[in-house]
């Protein structure tokens, strides 16, 4: 997982990984990663999500005003 760049100083992501279908999500204080998909999430969502943790900024508020994000994933 590639840490995340977090430009706004106070993100709850501190990692991420990309592939081509999905995104797995680390956040702060937990061990667990959540996995967003296209087949769960949709294409659109995840796509936006991959882009963010690209740049580093608005990924946590996405996944937070998004309840078909937010509510839907799997973990490992």
């Amino acid at each position: 997982m590639q840490r995340y760049r977090n430009l706004s100083g106070d993100s709850g992501v501190t990692h991420y990984a990309i592939g081509e279908d999905f995104i797995e999500v680390k956040f702060t204080g937990k061990s667990t990663v959540y996995i967003y998909s296209n087949s769960v999430n949709g294409e659109h969502h995840v796509e936006r999500m991959k882009s963010l943790a690209i740049s580093g900024r608005g990924l946590c508020t996405y996944i937070t005003k998004h309840k078909e994000v937010k509510n839907y994933y799997n973990k490992r």
